[in-house]
């Protein structure tokens, strides 16, 4: 580690909780240059959600180079964007019934946010978005603004303005009575409170603790947002392209967002790519490179992208990441009870948070996993929060191996 300990700035994060050098990755295993093999239950903060080098990807990409391929291309027309543009209609939004355009911005999931602000106030004029306790949404500016984790706002040095902040729905004050309360003072004249341009949301929040949103908690701020006029926004950067076990963890909801983030499973095999999927009435709002970004025409994102939603022309990977699902959530339960109290579990399909109660445990928990051959990270108020985020196309053997470590270390750490 000593090059990482000299050039690299003190900003690295992950290498200090996983302090090894890794050499080679495949499936949902790393391997250090020392050739340990480390089960991956962190999974790139869920952009692997197919594994590490998925062997048709990657036979995809070697092609893609072989026959120099436009590996950048800022927004020109190439045919492997279009390929990903009609793979990605026919499989994602044409059985769904989705008119959206897609629209492709910075390689990351804070771009995604940013560009969803922008354009919700564009569209109505107004420069407030109401955002929720514990969400996580990036680390620029304006997405930001809308994180409500204390460390990472401090960072920014200037004041995080224009939003309105409510409680999530599982959170303290939570649930239906709040909105209730900001639709009546929205609706007093006097309340000194303006009507705001977008309500933006997660399903589940991912690093705010896996906290897990209702369908009629949702619906009634989707209601509540269309009523003031003003956009609703999902986030599904984290929890879509399959992690809660369909493709959208909005699924089946009756929920109709106006602009829908994604980054990092689309690309599929850890290449960055960023995309809202916004409805044609307000994406026609922007004036062309009115909102750009250089690496927003990712040839090899493209293709890899395209190759994975090839694992969704079918229910079989989803109908397998919900029985997984069902596995990691007894596993937990099982390791909760035997920990006492304190001890929470929570999540939906592949993405399950265990609770712990205290920071300093978790990080402890976490230290001994990776001793054990497993990594995994902390989330959630004072990192308390356990999450698990393996690929989901890991096996049954791997799977239930990480599950014992994690178990083992609970156990020692109790």
């Amino acid at each position: 580690m000593e090059a990482f300990e000299k050039w690299e700035s003190e900003i690295r994060g992950y290498s200090r909780t996983f302090p090894t050098v890794f050499a080679s990755a495949s499936g949902a295993r790393q391997v250090d240059e020392q050739g340990r093999s480390f089960l991956d239950f962190f999974a790139g903060a869920g952009v692997l959600n197919f594994g590490h080098n998925d062997p048709r990807m990657k036979r995809a990409m070697i092609e893609f180079l072989e026959a120099d391929g436009v590996a950048h291309s800022l927004d020109m027309a190439t045919t492997t964007k279009r390929d990903f543009l009609e793979k990605f209609a026919a499989t994602v939004l044409e059985p769904r019934g989705m008119d959206v355009r897609m629209q492709f911005m910075g390689p990351t999931g804070t771009n995604a946010v940013e560009a969803a602000l922008k354009l919700a106030r564009k569209v109505t004029g107004r420069p407030d978005v109401v955002a929720f306790t514990h969400g996580f949404h990036g680390m620029t500016l304006g997405s930001l603004a809308l994180t409500g984790n204390e460390y990472f706002r401090h960072a920014a040095g200037v004041p995080l303005e224009n939003v309105l902040r409510l409680p999530f729905e599982t959170a303290p004050g939570g649930g239906a009575d709040s909105l209730d309360h900001l639709r009546t003072l929205l609706a007093d004249p006097s309340s000194g409170l303006a009507a705001p341009a977008a309500f933006v949301v997660e399903v589940v929040q991912a690093e705010g603790g896996v906290n897990v949103a209702s369908a009629g908690w949702l619906r009634a701020v989707q209601d509540l947002a269309h009523d003031l006029g003003a956009l609703f926004v999902i986030d599904e950067i984290q929890v879509g392209c399959g992690r809660t076990g369909s493709y959208f963890s909005f699924d089946g909801m009756d929920l109709d967002p106006d602009i829908v983030c994604l980054a990092k499973g689309i690309g599929g095999y850890g290449t960055p790519l960023a995309m809202n999927l916004v409805k044609p009435e307000h994406d026609a709002h922007w004036s062309p490179g009115e909102h750009t970004g250089t690496f927003r025409g990712q040839g090899l994102s493209f293709v890899a992208g395209r190759v994975a939603l090839t694992y969704f022309d079918d229910d079989a990977l989803m109908s397998r990441v919900r029985r997984r699902g069902e596995v990691m959530a007894a596993a937990l339960r099982d390791v909760a009870a035997d920990a006492g109290a304190g001890h929470e579990v929570r999540g939906r399909g592949m993405i399950q948070g265990l609770d712990v109660g205290d920071g300093a445990r978790a990080k402890a928990v976490a230290a001994d996993c990776f001793e054990h051959g497993l990594l995994i990270g902390p989330c959630g108020t004072g990192g308390r929060v356990l999450k698990l985020v393996p690929p989901l196309t890991i096996d049954d053997d791997d799977l239930a191996e990480g599950l014992d470590v994690l178990a083992g270390a609970v156990r020692r750490a109790a």
